[in-house]
């Protein structure tokens, strides 16, 4: 996906290749809060968190974009309960995005249960 799979268009905002810290609130199936952070690579998405680590791809087109992620879990939370612990979990979404970040709405689906999240990229270096 070279490019982020954009529009042939050469004026059109694109999805900064960058560095971002990422703030997800979940909501419906399970609650929780996470931040990490992510890099957005032509197309690619690479990140994680305290616990999990995160790999997947997004397109982009006019001003939204959309894409899948895989998350797994890399450290043991002793003491703790996580949503996705234990657990390689699928997730997609869809949101608006600007040259310095994004905003998108989400579910992931937990065993047998659907997770909505939402969650705020902050742009933190450009490559």
């Amino acid at each position: 996906m070279s490019g982020g799979g954009g529009s042939e268009a050469g004026d059109e905002t694109r999805v900064v290749n960058g560095l971002y810290i990422f703030d997800i609130e979940m909501r419906d199936g399970k609650r929780g809060q996470a931040r990490g952070v992510v890099v957005l690579c032509d197309g690619r998405i690479m990140g994680g968190d305290s616990y999990f680590y995160y790999t997947g791809s997004y397109t982009f087109r006019n001003g939204k974009w959309r894409g899948d992620m895989i998350v797994n879990q890399h450290t043991e939370a002793v003491g703790r309960k996580l949503a996705f612990g234990g657990r390689e979990v699928t997730c997609g979404f869809s949101g608006d995005y600007s040259a310095g970040g994004a905003v998108v709405e989400g579910m992931a689906l937990v065993g047998k249960t659907s997770v909505t999240f939402t969650a705020r990229l902050t742009l933190m270096d450009a490559m």
